[in-house]
C-alpha cells in the first residue's frame, strides 16, 4: 500500500467519523433542549426576527398588579 492509497482511506474514514460525530451532536442538542432548571429556550429562537415594537413578547410576564 503506497502513501496515496493510505491517504485516500484515511480521508474517507475521517469524513465518515465527522459525519457521524456531527449527527450525534445534533441529536444530543435536540434531545436535551431543556437546561438544568427545566427551561426550554427554543422559543427564544425567533427573538431576533420578531423584534418590532408591535410584536408579541417572546415570554409574556404575569401581571403582579392584580393583588
Amino acid at each position: 500500500m503506497d502513501i496515496n492509497t493510505f491517504s485516500a482511506y484515511s480521508y474517507f474514514f475521517l469524513i465518515i467519523f465527522l459525519v457521524v460525530g456531527s449527527y450525534s451532536y445534533i441529536y444530543h442538542l435536540y434531545k436535551n433542549r431543556k437546561d438544568a432548571s427545566g427551561v426550554d429556550y427554543e422559543h427564544y429562537s425567533n427573538m431576533a426576527l420578531k423584534d418590532d415594537i408591535g410584536d408579541a413578547p417572546v415570554k409574556p410576564m404575569p401581571d403582579e398588579k392584580k393583588k
